[in-house]
């Protein structure tokens, strides 16, 4: 539950078209101890308002001329998505409250003003509406847990699926080509079997943050599990394009690790799969890739290998650079 000096510190709007409604109400919340509390005689500036600052609470007046309460609260249903509607309606018709509680209001406070019922209906609101985005803040933050390792903060296999899926269908429509790079660090259970998971744990973080580093901001670094590593290239002209960021990858993670008073070294092998050359589904890319990581592996490892068919081509690439690759 929110404490009382969270609900205290509230960001509170005043709408309404008399000056003396709105004077008299900041008294009332000021008075009550409410510190962030503004006004505005204008109800076309409400929903711009709360874009940019997103009330807790909104204590809006029904008829105004311009634009009335109904309007305001109609504008302000496409900004919260359907979401909470913090509006508390401030009318002094009685066949105005059903109507507005219909439109989206959660509450409303009768003209003239009761003290009693203005504090007690605002301070209520505000609790529920403070709770509402604590509960809103709590399922985002699961959500992000069940699509991300808790150890690097990179994206999990869950949510790597769905973004390989999303680039295989923007490069059937553009006609392109995307890229999996299937990683998998070369002499890591070496470091963890000598050094403790410790140690280990600090290489995984430094591994993703050099991964995330020398990649696109378009593209996706996930980790899948244990030191295995997956980027998603997308928007692709061809196959070459993804033998130098693979050949970037290695140089990066070859580079030595400082942790504490040691220097730790290690690297990575790489396998590549093409969509649509290689396969053309999320499980057969990745297929594709983890066979083609499995003859790196098998060929002396700190390579990467694309597929069968690229043999010629890979060792003529193999040659032009200090990085080992096959095909």
């Amino acid at each position: 539950m929110p404490s009382q000096d969270e609900i205290l510190k509230a960001k509170i709007l005043v709408v309404d078209d008399s000056p003396d409604n709105v004077d008299l109400m900041l008294e009332i919340l000021r008075d009550a101890g409410y510190t962030n509390v503004t006004a505005t005689m204008r109800p076309a500036q409400v929903c711009p308002l709360h874009r940019e600052h997103c009330y807790d609470l909104i204590l809006l007046d029904l008829q105004m001329p311009e634009l009335n309460g109904f309007q305001v609260m109609k504008g302000l249903k496409e900004i919260e998505h359907g979401g909470y509607l913090p509006v508390l309606a401030l009318t002094a018709q009685p066949s105005f409250k059903i109507a507005a509680l219909e439109a989206g209001a959660r509450d409303f406070i009768s003209k003239p003003f009761d003290l009693m019922e203005v504090h007690k209906r605002i301070h209520n609101m505000l609790e529920v509406r403070l709770l509402y985005k604590e509960l809103a803040q709590y399922s985002k933050q699961q959500q992000e847990l069940a699509l991300h390792d808790p150890l690097t903060g990179l994206p999990n296999r869950r949510l790597l699926e769905d973004r390989i899926e999303h680039t295989l269908q923007q490069s059937a429509r553009s006609r392109g080509k995307s890229a999996i790079l299937y990683l998998d660090l070369d002499g890591f259970k070496a470091i963890n079997d000598s050094y403790g998971h410790g140690y280990g744990d600090e290489i995984l973080k430094m591994v993703a943050a050099r991964l995330v580093g020398a990649s696109r901001k378009e593209d996706t670094v996930a980790r899948i599990g244990g030191d295995e590593f997956v980027i998603v290239l997308g928007n692709l002209a061809g196959k070459g394009d993804a033998r130098e960021p693979a050949a970037k990858l290695i140089e990066v993670i070859s580079e030595p690790y400082f942790i504490n008073d040691l220097t730790l070294r290690l690297s990575t092998s790489i396998g590549i799969a093409i969509y649509p050359d290689d396969a053309s589904t999320v499980d057969s890319l990745l297929g594709a890739a983890d066979t083609a990581l499995y003859e790196a592996k098998r060929a002396g490892k700190n390579r990467f290998c694309c597929s069968p068919h690229e043999v010629m081509a890979s060792q003529v690439n193999m040659q032009k650079s200090s990085i080992p690759s096959i095909a």
